[in-house]
């Protein structure tokens, strides 16, 4: 059971990062948006807007049922990860470039998810 929130983050982190990912390409298939007819049928009949849609639900059934087994402060820390997720996949999948500064955002977004389990953790009561 101790492995269980590792791996419904681990799962959150994939739902929500291929949710953001499906969005973009979403957004590249439907072209600049325009306030028409033609553009919104373009963004609704993509198929990635509809693997964005799954996604976001995989993510929000996952999301609660972490909230059921581990404390608010780091679940809500570790669902940032997926800022980490799409960064690093937009590298091989968009052609984007990471500066240092994004990487050193990307450390702190991790030091601050591994501060927050690790002090739930000591003041946590052991069952």
């Amino acid at each position: 059971m101790r492995r269980f929130p590792w791996i419904g983050f681990a799962v959150l982190l994939v739902f929500d990062t291929s949710a953001q990912v499906c969005f973009k390409y979403a957004a590249l298939a439907a072209g600049p948006a325009e306030v028409d007819p033609a553009w919104l049928w373009r963004a609704l009949t993509t198929p990635w807007v509809y693997g964005a849609i799954f996604g976001y639900l995989g993510a929000f059934v996952t999301w609660m049922t972490l909230l059921r087994t581990v404390p608010i402060g780091p679940a809500f820390a570790a669902s940032h990860l997926e800022v980490i997720g799409v960064m690093i996949v937009s590298v091989p999948l968009f052609g984007e470039w990471l500066t240092p500064l994004q990487w050193l955002g990307a450390g702190c977004i991790l030091a601050g998810v591994v501060c927050l389990a690790w002090g739930e953790q000591r003041v946590a009561p052991h069952a």
